[in-house]
C-alpha cells in the first residue's frame, strides 16, 4: 500500500487515523484518475484585398469557376510572384492589434506536398521568419454560476504568417471524377498559430470569436466562416497536470464556432476514454464532421525551402527610417498602420459598461452582433432616457425582429432617430409602454411611418383625463369586491397590480399608469 500509493509518509504520523490515511488514498487516486484537456488553434483568416497574394487576379465569392485565374495562378512556367502590398499591411495591422512584435525583415518558404487543386506543387508560405510573432490574444465570455460573471483569458500568439490559399477540389462520386476549380488559387492568408492555452471548446470558441471581431474590426479579413474566409484546424491532447502533455491529434477545417466547441469537447472525452481504457492515443488528423472520422495525414516531409523568386519582406517604422530611392507609397510603415488601429472590441465593450452603466451582458450582445452597437450610440443621441431602457429596447425588441426574419442590422426597418423619437414620446407621457410597443411593430411593417403619425391613426395616445379614468377604475373595483375588500386595503401589491392590468385593459393599454395606480389607491383605501 505504501509503494502503490507513494503516501507512507502519511502512515508514520501518530495523530493520523487509519480512516483518514484511508480517505487519503482514495483522494491521491482519484487525481490520478482526472485528465485535463489541452487545446492550441491554427487559424487561416483570408485577407480582404480585391487581389491575390502575388497575382492581379481578382478576389471573389461564388465566381464562375476557374475564371479568376492568372497564368501565375496555374504556374505557368517563366510567371513570377508579385507580392500585394494590401496584404501585408493587414497582416501587419492584425499583429499590431495583437500586441506581436513585427519582423522588420520576414521572408517567404516553399512548403512542398501534392494536392490537385496546387499546380505548383507548392505553396509559398512564411515558416522559417514570419511577419509577426510573440503576440497575445485576450479574451473575454460569460461564465460563473449565472452565466452573467465576465471571465477574461489569454491565449498566446506564436507567430502570424503570410501565405497563399490552394485551390478547391470538388468531387463527383456519381461520375468518379473530381472537378478543380483554382479561382481560390493564390487568395491572400494571413495563419495564426496559438499555443495550447485553451482547456475547453467554450474557451476555444470565445477565444476565436474574439479574433473575429478584431479581424472585422481591423477591416482586415470579413470573418464568414460559411464562406470559408476564416477556418480553423484544432490540435487537442489530454493529459493529467503536472505531468508532460500527451499526444496531440488535429481536427481539420471547422468552419462555424459552435461546431468547433462540439468538436473539441469531443476529441477531449473521446481521448479521454481511450486513456482510461489503457490504450494509446495516436497522432492523427481527423475530419470536423460528426462522429469525428479518420482522415489520412500526409505520409511525406513538406521540405521547406526558401523562396527564390521573392526578396526578403522589409518593413520600416517610419518615413525617416525609409532608405534612399524608396518612396513611402511603396513602402509598409508601422507608425502609419500603427496610428490607424481602431477601437478593438474589448475597448468597446469596457466604454459601453462605463459610459451607459450597462451590464456586461448586455456589452457582449451589442459588440456581437454587427452594427448593433453603432445603432445603440445613435439612438442614445437623440433621446434622454436611460440606457439600460434603450438597452432593452434594441436587444429585445429590435433584435428579436431582426432573429425572426434573419436581417442584419443595417438591414432594420426602423433607423435609429425613429426608435429614439419612439422613446421620447414615451418619456414624455404621450404613450404607455404597451402602446409603445404597438407603435414600434407598426413602424416596422411600414417602413417610414413616424411615430406620431401611428399614434394618431390608431388613437393610441395615453389617456390622462381624471374623470374618465376615475369612471373607468370604479368599474374595475365594484367589479371585483371580493379582492378590494381585505387585500388592498391590507397592502396587497399583486392585487393592486391585477387591477391596474384590468384598467389597462379596458383601455387598450393607453391608461397612464401612474395616474391609474393613484387612482386605484384612493378608491379602496
Amino acid at each position: 500500500m505504501k509503494k502503490r500509493c507513494n503516501v507512507h509518509y502519511f502512515l508514520s504520523a501518530p495523530d493520523i487515523s487509519v480512516i483518514h490515511f484511508s480517505l487519503v488514498c482514495v483522494w491521491y487516486l482519484s487525481t490520478l484518475q482526472q485528465l485535463v484537456g489541452v487545446v492550441g488553434l491554427e487559424i487561416h483568416a483570408q485577407i480582404s484585398s480585391n487581389t491575390k497574394l502575388f497575382s492581379g487576379s481578382s478576389v471573389q465569392f461564388l465566381a464562375p469557376p476557374n475564371s479568376l485565374v492568372s497564368f501565375f495562378d496555374v504556374s505557368l512556367p517563366g510567371t513570377l510572384p508579385v507580392l500585394n502590398k494590401r496584404c501585408v499591411e493587414a497582416a501587419v495591422m492584425t499583429g499590431l492589434a495583437l500586441n506581436c512584435t513585427i519582423n522588420k525583415k520576414s521572408v517567404f518558404d516553399r512548403k512542398h506536398y501534392f494536392y490537385a487543386d496546387l499546380p505548383a506543387g507548392y505553396q509559398i508560405t512564411q515558416q522559417r521568419r514570419p511577419v509577426a510573432v510573440d503576440g497575445v490574444l485576450t479574451y473575454s465570455f460569460l461564465g460563473g454560476r449565472k452565466r452573467n460573471e465576465v471571465m477574461r483569458k489569454n491565449v498566446y500568439i506564436k507567430q502570424i504568417q503570410l501565405e497563399q490559399d490552394s485551390g478547391k477540389s470538388l468531387h463527383d462520386d456519381v461520375n468518379s471524377q473530381t472537378l478543380i476549380d483554382l479561382n481560390r488559387a493564390g487568395v491572400g492568408l494571413m495563419e495564426l498559430v496559438m499555443e495550447p492555452d485553451m482547456r475547453c471548446g467554450e474557451e476555444a470558441a470565445a477565444a476565436v470569436r474574439e479574433l473575429q471581431l478584431i479581424l472585422q474590426a481591423l477591416g482586415t479579413c470579413q470573418g464568414n466562416m460559411s464562406e470559408g474566409q476564416l477556418r480553423v484546424d484544432a490540435n487537442v491532447s489530454v493529459h493529467r497536470p503536472g505531468e508532460p502533455l500527451g499526444t496531440r491529434t488535429e481536427v481539420k477545417n471547422i468552419n462555424s464556432i459552435r461546431y468547433l466547441a462540439r468538436a473539441i469537447d469531443f476529441e477531449i472525452q473521446r481521448q479521454t476514454e481511450v486513456v482510461q481504457r489503457g490504450g494509446v492515443v495516436l497522432n492523427e488528423t481527423r475530419s470536423s464532421s460528426f462522429p469525428l472520422t479518420l482522415r489520412p495525414s500526409p505520409s511525406t516531409s513538406c521540405r521547406f525551402m526558401p523562396e527564390p523568386n521573392l526578396p526578403p519582406l522589409l518593413v520600416f517604422e517610419d518615413e525617416a527610417s525609409l532608405p534612399a530611392g524608396v518612396e513611402a507609397g511603396q513602402a509598409v510603415l508601422l507608425r502609419t498602420l500603427r496610428a490607424g488601429l481602431p477601437e478593438l472590441p474589448s475597448v468597446r465593450r469596457d466604454r459601453l459598461v462605463q459610459t451607459y452603466g450597462l451590464l456586461p451582458e448586455h456589452s457582449f450582445t451589442l459588440v456581437n452582433e454587427d452594427g448593433l452597437m453603432e445603432y445603440f450610440e445613435a439612438v442614445m443621441k437623440g433621446t434622454s432616457r436611460d440606457p439600460r431602457k434603450v438597452i432593452g429596447w434594441v436587444t429585445n425588441e429590435l433584435l428579436g425582429l431582426l432573429k425572426q426574419q434573419d436581417l442584419s442590422v443595417s438591414h432594420s426597418s426602423v433607423p435609429p432617430a425613429a426608435l429614439a423619437e419612439l422613446l421620447e414620446l414615451q418619456e414624455a407621457g404621450r404613450i404607455s409602454s404597451s402602446a409603445a410597443k404597438q407603435v414600434f411593430q407598426e413602424m416596422w411593417r411600414s417602413p417610414g411611418k413616424a411615430a406620431p403619425q401611428i399614434i394618431q391613426e390608431r388613437d393610441l395616445g395615453l389617456v390622462s383625463d381624471d374623470a374618465n379614468l376615475h369612471q373607468i377604475c370604479q368599474k374595475v373595483v365594484d367589479s371585483h369586491p371580493d379582492e378590494v375588500s381585505m387585500p388592498v386595503r391590507s397592502g396587497n401589491q399583486k392585487v393592486l397590480n391585477k387591477l391596474m392590468g384590468l384598467v389597462q385593459k379596458e383601455t387598450k393599454g393607453r391608461a397612464d399608469p401612474v395616474l391609474v395606480r393613484k387612482i386605484l389607491q384612493e378608491k379602496t383605501s
